[in-house]
C-alpha cells in the first residue's frame, strides 16, 4: 500500500522544492532596490487620481455580487440545458422554479434601485 504513495510523495517534494527554489532564486538574482518611481502606484499607464486608499461606494460591491449571482445562474442553466431531456418534467419544473426565484429577486433589486449608479 505504501508503495503506491511514493510517486505522489516524490512529486509533492519536487513541487515544493521548485517553488522554494524559484522564490530564493528571484531574491538572489534581482535584489529589491526601491526608487521613488518604483514606489508610485500604477493605474493602466495613467498617473493615479486621488488617494489610493479611497473608499468605494457600496453600490459597486452590490453590483459585483449581483454579477456573480447571475453569472452562476447562467452556469447552472447551461448545465441544465445539456441534460434537459434526460431530466424530464421534474427537471423542467425545478429549473422553472429556479428561474422564477431569481426573477423575483431581480425585480426586487430593480425596484429598490440596486442597479442605479447615482
Amino acid at each position: 500500500m505504501h508503495q503506491s504513495w511514493i510517486p505522489i510523495l516524490i512529486l509533492l517534494l519536487l513541487t515544493v522544492a521548485q517553488a522554494v527554489g524559484m522564490v530564493v532564486l528571484s531574491h538572489v538574482v534581482n535584489p529589491y532596490r526601491p526608487t521613488p518611481v518604483k514606489s508610485l502606484p500604477y493605474e493602466s499607464g495613467m498617473p493615479p487620481l486621488g488617494d489610493t486608499r479611497e473608499r468605494f461606494s457600496v453600490k459597486f460591491y452590490l453590483v459585483a455580487i449581483l454579477f456573480i449571482v447571475f453569472d452562476l445562474e447562467t452556469v447552472f442553466l447551461v448545465s441544465w440545458g445539456v441534460v434537459a431531456r434526460a431530466l424530464g418534467w421534474e427537471g423542467f419544473i425545478a429549473a422553472f422554479i429556479f428561474i422564477v426565484v431569481l426573477t423575483v429577486g431581480m425585480v426586487y433589486e430593480w425596484k429598490k434601485g440596486a442597479l442605479e449608479w447615482d
